[in-house]
């Protein structure tokens, strides 16, 4: 089985690496380079402002009353795991992955039970923090996986990576404690009303709340992304082989936790009688699915590296936009946070772009080292770049599954 399981995988490699080295002329290279920015940017963007209006604006049932948030975060992370299973399996097969579990399945259960915990985290948080605080907290956890990652994997860090770490957790510190981060403008005016010092006090309730949920979300996803990264090493898994297993029993332990909790039935009520959400959820969970398309085949052609600065212009351009739909409200001083927090960003980009361009006269499949998964994003598979050193060119397929 170790014979034929190599050759499924060499096979695989040599097909991934024939599609990426693929001769184009450099406006060809250019434009798709263009179209899979556009479609990770533009699907990622509806992703985002989705679940914003999600959690945290009321929707009327089908006579176009009786306001009601929707409470059962599970149940739409049940839905997003099982969406991803579907695309896991078809990339597996696409690829000729192999489709048995590589690692002990209990190994990934551990992961599984911790992705659904830290999805759970961020959806909850997204009840009492605006959006932007969630996306600035995606930033934030860059420490923190970073410091896992030197605990349990003893991975080394250059300065720049630090450094880079550091601005982003100053940024969004800083934006953090300069101005309102609460949803008011959302679920509270819509469900609320009362005095103004009594509304004030809960507002700053909800806050501490939301914190709390956002630091739980930070842990537990940066202690997944590090547990995924060893799993990969420990046990070689393929991208979407691991992908197949922690996003199905991740399905298992969210279905598990609606039966459980008793909110399964409620969860398929608030569904059926209000229509609204359920357009909103299949929109949301089509371009979840559409994006890792374009994700995949970024990936593919140009590497980690460069769908990482696709990544960081995204998560830009979605914070920009929620405060223009949604009108958060914003102080100067967040506003200085917030410019520390891109700038930070675009220098990562830059550094991504730069040692991409510097690969060009190599093979794609070299320029990627270490990425780690974004847990809560869609279908689980978003890429955070890490290192900008290049493995050997043996380690191609490797490294590209280290999402």
């Amino acid at each position: 089985s170790n014979i034929s399981s190599t050759m499924m995988g060499s096979t695989a490699e040599t097909a991934l690496m024939s599609r990426r080295a693929s001769p184009k002329t450099a406006h060809e290279q250019m434009m798709l380079g263009c179209f899979y920015s556009a479609g990770i940017i533009g699907l990622l963007i509806v992703y985002g402002l989705l679940q914003e209006r999600i959690m945290t604006i009321p929707y009327p049932d089908s006579g176009g009353g009786n306001l009601e948030l929707f409470k059962y975060s599970v149940f739409l992370i049940f839905l997003n795991r099982l969406f991803a299973v579907i695309f896991a399996l078809c990339m597996a097969k696409r690829n000729g992955e192999e489709l048995r579990n590589m690692a002990p399945l209990w190994k990934y259960l551990v992961v599984s039970a911790a992705n659904v915990f830290a999805s759970s985290c961020q959806y909850e948080a997204l009840k009492h923090v605006a959006f932007v605080v969630q996306m600035l907290g995606k930033s934030f956890k860059m420490l923190p996986v970073m410091l896992w990652s030197l605990v349990l994997t003893r991975k080394t860090y250059r300065t720049q990576d630090w450094l880079v770490a550091i601005a982003v957790t100053g940024g969004v510190s800083e934006f953090l404690l300069t101005g309102p981060t609460e949803v008011y403008s959302h679920s509270h005016h819509h469900l609320h009303s009362s005095s103004s010092s009594s509304s004030s006090e809960g507002l700053l309730g909800t806050e501490v709340v939301g914190y709390l949920w956002l630091l739980a979300f930070l842990c537990m996803d940066a202690l997944t992304s590090t547990m995924q990264e060893k799993l990969f090493k420990d046990h070689a898994t393929s991208k979407y082989n691991q992908m197949l297993y922690i996003n199905g029993l991740s399905s298992v332990v969210s279905a598990a936790t609606l039966l459980t909790t008793g909110t399964l039935a409620a969860a398929v009520n608030f569904t059926v009688e209000r229509p609204q959400f359920m357009v909103d959820a299949m929109v949301l969970l089509s371009s979840a699915v559409a994006g890792q398309f374009f994700i995949y085949s970024q990936v593919e052609m140009f590497g980690a590296l460069v769908l990482a600065a696709t990544m960081n212009v995204r998560q830009i351009a979605s914070i920009l936009l929620s405060y223009r739909v949604y009108h958060h409200a914003i102080t100067s001083l967040q506003a200085f946070g917030l410019i520390i927090v891109f700038s930070a960003l675009s220098y990562k980009s830059f550094l991504a772009v730069s040692n991409y361009k510097k690969s060009l006269p190599e093979l794609l499949p070299t320029v990627d080292k270490e990425c780690v998964t974004d847990t809560t994003s869609p279908a689980s598979t978003i890429l955070t770049y890490q290192s900008t050193e290049a493995p050997p060119p043996s380690a191609a397929s490797s490294a590209l599954a280290k999402r």
